[in-house]
């Protein structure tokens, strides 16, 4: 029903989806609830073309591109393989529940795999119930060492 590729950011199309995608993303209030600022819409392309280990999907639905992802590679210090972190990820509203989530983290768990690497790994909000649902039904579960200190919090320090 859906299929996913790479984004090829020298195709406009694919760039416009990709951006737009994210823009609506941005706007909801699981990401935030404010728009991407216009000098982020018009740097982004070209950066995330150039970011070294970035994974960038889309997922299309005939010609509409319903649901995008971000991944960036990271490193497991305690198993000394490489890691994918999933950075975004977001359908379009009417296709949510749809299986265009799922298609993408198939997709991106086939390149990790690839990769070599030993796990995906990624953020959600806590309130953000249906997310949480549908990873959860793809195989993530909450991160603990030791499940006697609790799992772990995703933190931040603006700069």
């Amino acid at each position: 029903m859906f299929v996913v590729k790479p984004v090829d950011f020298a195709v406009d199309r694919e760039r416009i989806a990709f951006i737009g995608l994210l823009d609506m993303y941005a706007r909801d209030p699981m990401g935030g609830g404010q728009g991407l600022a216009d000098n982020v819409k018009s740097r982004l392309s070209g950066d995330l073309a150039n970011w070294p280990g970035g994974v960038h999907l889309l997922a299309w639905h005939d010609d509409e591109a319903v649901g995008l992802l971000n991944a960036f590679m990271g490193y497991s210090t305690f198993k000394a393989q490489p890691l994918l972190n999933v950075h975004d990820i977001a359908v379009l509203p009417d296709w949510r529940g749809k299986g265009a989530g799922q298609a993408l983290l198939t997709e991106l768990q086939s390149i990790a795999v690839a990769r070599g690497c030993c796990k995906l790994t990624l953020e959600v909000l806590s309130g953000n119930t249906r997310a949480r649902h549908a990873y959860e039904a793809f195989g993530f579960e909450d991160y603990a060492l030791d499940p006697t200190f609790g799992a772990a919090c995703f933190m931040q320090k603006c700069l």
